[in-house]
């Protein structure tokens, strides 16, 4: 396991197998077996009180802030990246430039297995993104999105 510049709530889990970095983790905060978790030095990734990351989960936050809110749930094998692009080839990158940008999942958010979330993309307050969705596109507090590419399926009403 790989740690380095780690602040830690109270109460909180890590598996041994999982590693982590440059991360500010909250309260009551649980992640799971296989998961690697890390921003930079210069964006700290933040995971809020009482979130939940399921094994095999990815969470990118070195090139832009991630900001994990608080009672968020992420499910297994997920994939959250503040960059993506061909980065080992800068002639590839003339065609497909690396695409980097701030995520921010909302308090009480639901991410389903299997998602991935894209640079640049924030989701409010109460989302849920079905599983196997591919979120390259921001949605409001209380939608419901799918598919690949994610669209609204329905607004939750509490």
């Amino acid at each position: 396991m790989i740690t380095s510049n780690i602040q830690l709530g109270i109460d909180v889990y890590i598996d041994p197998t999982t590693s982590i970095n440059n991360v500010t983790i909250g309260n009551h905060v649980k992640i799971a077996k296989y998961c690697s978790i890390f921003g930079s030095t210069h964006h700290p990734l933040e995971i809020g009180d009482n979130s939940y990351i399921g094994m095999l989960s990815i969470i990118n936050g070195y090139a832009a802030k991630v900001v994990v809110g608080k009672n968020v749930s992420i499910a297994q094998r997920v994939n959250i990246m503040a960059d993506s692009g061909p980065n080992a080839s800068p002639l590839m990158q003339q065609y497909y430039p690396i695409l980097t940008g701030n995520i921010i999942i909302g308090d009480h958010s639901w991410i389903g297995a299997n998602a991935i979330i894209m640079p640049g993309v924030e989701l409010g307050e109460f989302c849920v993104v079905a599983a196997n969705s591919f979120v390259n596109k921001s949605f409001p507090s209380y939608s419901v999105i799918g598919g690949n590419p994610a669209k609204l399926l329905k607004k939750l009403t509490l």
